[in-house]
């Protein structure tokens, strides 16, 4: 077995993307690859075939590895909320709440179960990819730390550090990460990567033998901007804010942009479609009169997201869309929004409470402990077009709207609601875009007409392309002898 971990100068320098590059990379060469995270923090989470949840980056990089994705991928993960810090899941399974001063002293606990997952992957893979988080220059973290240095010296890894010249001032990222951090520390990391790189490369080169020879550390490849990037599923809401995230069709699909937006990238496929303009809609700014869909997305904090709606008063402008006639789409929180009340008498998400809901849908949703992660799949009741998903939430939905369901369970279950008048659907499932003939019947509802293409082969077809953009810019070879 050998691992390499791949570590950031800062978050958003694009650890996540290489390391999914390199998993199918080393995949086509046919060895058996595992990704790994230690700690993640995002609220774009998959469901697991083990019955868990893991970061969005993790399970991409499990699809680019050819594997299914499990818990052991990214033992520690938390999903930020409101009022109670970011709830903490271990092992796939939510074991609690914690502020960041309460998580920095539970991080010891929690390095015996992360190696175990590391472990545990060692002994099925060739080779184990290993991504940290957020920077790893961030030393006033470092006595505890679990995701970078400190995971890299527990399990005696060479680090790699990646850089992002695409904000600006790479060669002080990478200069400045030596210069900050702990000479032992400094010594795991055998070389660097430039990302994001646009134009002449031969015009860096000084740059690359600057960093070099300020840091000690081999320059391991100048990577090139990758701009179908934005075509693979992002698991951090920064992405939402990059040019390019709205096609320029004619039907308008309008999202509020919710303060806890969680799993987004069920919006992905309909990015993808060009006869959709996706508009994010930022607080402050009214949902557009001639939207033909709004779709409520998943939250992490409902009821704290139901009140930022109504505080920028998306209410009066979703009752006003609908008597257009415009369609509402809710997924997951914005299902539980689109009812009558949300409960949270066991405070989940803050002080326990309650909180009146839009009111579009005869339904009321109860907050609970128990959260429920499964993949489904079925059909959707007005039109029997197939689908798959997930579900991923707390709480029980129940009342006289649920007599009307959107989707039937292959177990003959049934989810979601419908308005009486048709103009309003919800459903707890997630990926119902990821479906063609599920997408195209739904755009049909509102007015719109599906591309036809296969969105599931667009991500391989994506993550091959990627494979090969870095086996040009990277010595694919070398990397592997630095594992051993």
């Amino acid at each position: 077995m050998t691992a390499l971990m791949f570590q950031g100068t800062g978050s958003d320098v694009g650890k996540s993307l290489v390391v999914a590059g390199l998993c199918r990379a080393f995949a086509n060469r046919g060895l058996r690859v595992r990704p790994f995270k230690p700690q993640n923090m995002s609220n774009n989470a998959a469901v697991t075939a083990d019955g868990g949840e893991i970061g969005r980056a993790q399970a991409l990089q499990a699809r680019a590895c050819r594997v299914a994705a499990s818990v052991h991928m990214n033992p520690v993960l938390l999903k930020p909320q409101s009022d109670v810090g970011s709830q903490v899941v271990v092992l796939g399974q939510a074991v609690g709440n914690a502020t960041a001063r309460d998580f920095q002293a539970m991080k010891p606990g929690l390095l015996p179960t992360i190696l175990d997952s590391f472990r545990r992957l060692e002994q099925e893979a060739d080779i184990v990819l290993v991504e940290g988080a957020g920077s790893a220059a961030e030393v006033n973290l470092r006595a505890n730390d679990i995701a970078n240095m400190g995971f890299a010296r527990a399990a005696g890894l060479p680090v790699i550090l990646i850089g992002d010249i695409d904000r600006g001032g790479v060669i002080a990222q990478i200069a400045g990460t030596k210069a900050v951090l702990d000479p032992a520390d400094a010594a795991l990391i055998t070389g660097f990567l430039v990302n994001k790189f646009r134009g002449d490369p031969a015009l860096f080169q000084p740059g690359m033998d600057l960093i070099a020879e300020r840091t000690g550390w081999a320059a391991l490849g100048l990577i090139r901007y990758f701009r179908e990037a934005r075509r693979l599923p992002a698991e951090d809401a920064v992405a939402l804010d990059r040019p390019g995230a709205a096609a320029g069709g004619s039907v308008v699909v309008a999202v509020p942009r919710l303060a806890h937006i969680a799993n987004f990238d069920d919006l992905d496929p309909l990015l993808a479609e060009p006869s959709l303009r996706v508009a994010m809609i930022e607080p402050g700014q009214a949902l557009p009169g001639d939207a033909n869909l709004v779709i409520l997305p998943g939250s992490k904090a409902t009821v704290a997201d139901l009140e930022d709606f109504r505080r920028n008063g998306w209410d009066i402008d979703l009752r006003a869309h609908v008597r257009r006639g415009g369609r509402v789409l809710g997924l997951c929180g914005g299902y539980q929004m689109l009812g009558r009340l949300v409960a949270d008498p066991e405070g989940i998400e803050g002080a326990p409470g309650s909180v009146e809901g839009l009111g579009l849908l005869e339904v009321q949703t109860v907050l609970t402990s128990d959260k429920t992660l499964t993949e489904v799949t079925g059909t959707s009741i007005p039109d029997g077009a197939p689908f798959h998903g997930y579900e991923m939430h707390v709480g029980r939905t129940e009342g006289p709207g649920r007599a009307r369901p959107l989707l039937r369970f292959g177990d003959g279950r049934t989810d979601g609601a419908i308005s009486a008048d048709g103009r309003v659907r919800a459903t707890y499932v997630h990926g119902l875009f990821g479906g063609d003939a599920q997408r195209a019947a739904m755009l049909s509802w509102f007015g719109a007409r599906a591309a036809g293409f296969s969105h599931e082969a667009d991500i391989d077809r994506v993550l091959d392309a990627l494979a090969d953009h870095l086996a040009r810019d990277i010595d694919l070879d070398h990397l592997l002898s630095v594992a051993r």
